[in-house]
């Protein structure tokens, strides 16, 4: 029954990309594939932002870490709520207006050039290798956390069988569908993983006689911290900066830049802070709740990066559970497929078009972009068939650090700084890439602290100083600005 509901939800995603790739034959091109033609409505923008922003680190790698580690990882959960609603309420709109201000741009970088009126290629080759190497290790942590279902539900199946099926999945229905069939998959997505996480410690509540004193008992040779507010304050910080990373997130703020009107953003926030709320206070009690039963013996976890699954597999009927589990699909999924095509976009409209061959067709840009979705996919089924790309938390946390600490301070500055330079931005862009990956290195595990900080912090500054020492914005830029800012218009 587990493999009935399984097999029913990913013939309803491929189903979703083959209807998409049909009525695509007579859209747009390039602006259609990779940003939807700009007509998507709030709540498909809303749940498909949340869907794929949260992978499935948010039922394995959170409860994971929570479940090992004790509530000073709840840090995380609430730096991330915190994240998205200031992510929606002071950059979404500005965003959409800006991006279509600036040249109609379908890209973060392209963006970021337009911005500035150029045609210098410099800072979207920057964007685009950032892109290329994050989201390669993105999407690897997507395909094990799906891999890790598949296996859990077919316990005969081999890993690298399980891990083929999953990635060809995704790469199906990106590979044909596009931005709307990533959009409408990551809606339905999104929903199936509130529920399925609201639904788990409900459940969990109402039929088992929990015992909180099982708290006190070892897990891999760790004690319980029940008190968040006892973390050492390394951890504290290190969670609460985690949302830093949203300024940065280019499969996020695409999802900006394509909704149909900057006046439908209200509705789009309201949505998704409402959901992030919701699905991460869950993930939290799902560990909390995991720990207890661990204590209580009665739940094993072979890995703790598996309570959800251990759970659902034991409280809940097949049928029903291979629809919940079916949630951790949804979360893999809605992620891979979104940074994808990001990367894709990334690529094929920074550095093909651009530097490789300027007069392709819109039909060769297409065909090279889905190219694309299958190399980045190829080298990210790789990653996870070697078994040496480390836990799901920590593929995550590495590339939300590099993009967080890369971008985050130059798109915040290229929305609300006027005087904001290109060369700015690109020195910022830089420092921020190179100081996030240099305290990864060499400080992160003596100071405890989450590399995006500094990194954030060394992009902000270097942006800043690098544009007052460098000549003003030309008045076609400031132009760009002023035009972007102008509160009577809402294309």
């Amino acid at each position: 029954m587990k493999i009935l509901a399984l097999t029913l939800y990913f013939v309803a995603m491929l189903a979703i990309g083959v209807y998409f790739f049909v009525k695509a034959k007579s859209a747009n091109g390039e602006k259609e594939y990779f940003l939807g033609g700009r007509s998507m409505g709030p709540w498909v923008t809303a749940m498909s932002a949340q869907a794929s922003d949260m992978s499935g680190w948010l039922l394995m790698g959170l409860p994971g870490s929570i479940l090992a580690a004790g509530l000073g990882k709840v840090w995380i959960a609430v730096g991330l709520a915190i994240g998205t609603a200031l992510n929606w309420i002071i950059l979404a709109k500005r965003l959409r207006k800006f991006s279509k201000a600036a040249g109609d741009s379908i890209t973060l970088p392209q963006y970021l050039s337009n911005r500035f009126a150029t045609t210098n290629p410099a800072l979207k080759i920057i964007c685009a290798v950032v892109f290329l190497i994050s989201f390669t290790i993105y999407v690897a942590s997507a395909f094990k956390a799906g891999q890790g279902v598949f296996t859990n539900v077919l316990p005969g199946v081999d890993p690298q069988v399980a891990l083929v099926i999953f990635a060809a999945i995704v790469l199906v229905y990106t590979f044909l569908g596009g931005y709307k069939a990533v959009c409408w998959t990551d809606f339905f997505q999104g929903l199936l993983m509130l529920v399925a996480l609201l639904a788990v410690p409900i459940i969990i509540k109402f039929t088992q006689n929990l015992d909180p004193t099982s708290l006190n008992v070892l897990y891999n040779g760790s004690a319980f911290n029940t008190n968040p507010f006892a973390a050492p304050p390394s951890e504290i910080i290190s969670g609460l900066v985690w949302g830093l990373g949203y300024f940065g997130m280019p499969h996020i703020l695409v999802r900006f830049m394509s909704i149909e009107k900057p006046s439908m953003i209200k509705k789009s926030a309201t949505v998704s802070i409402v959901w992030v709320i919701l699905t991460l206070g869950a993930a939290c009690v799902i560990a909390y709740f995991g720990r207890m039963m661990v204590g209580m013996g009665t739940l094993e976890v072979a890995s703790q990066e598996l309570v959800f699954i251990a759970i659902v597999n034991k409280f809940f009927p097949a049928f029903i559970a291979g629809l919940l589990l079916s949630a951790i699909i949804a979360a893999s999924m809605s992620t891979a497929d979104s940074q994808l095509l990001v990367a894709s976009s990334s690529f094929t409209s920074d550095i093909y078009k651009p530097v490789i061959k300027k007069n392709a067709s819109e039909k060769e840009l297409l065909w090279v972009g889905r190219l694309v979705v299958v190399i980045i996919s190829i080298i990210a089924y790789f990653m996870v068939a070697s078994e040496k790309c480390g836990t799901i938390m920590n593929m995550v946390e590495n590339a939300w650090g590099l993009f967080g600490a890369a971008f985050g301070p130059v798109v915040i500055l290229s929305l609300f700084w006027k005087r904001f330079t290109y060369a700015g931005a690109v020195a910022g862009i830089v420092a921020g890439a190179v100081v996030d990956i240099v305290w990864l290195l060499y400080y992160k595990a003596s100071t405890g602290i989450y590399e995006i900080l500094p990194g954030f912090v060394a992009g902000l500054v270097v942006a800043i100083i690098v544009t007052l020492i460098s000549k003003a914005p030309s008045d076609e830029v400031v132009a760009i600005y002023k035009r972007a800012t102008d509160n009577s218009i809402d294309d």
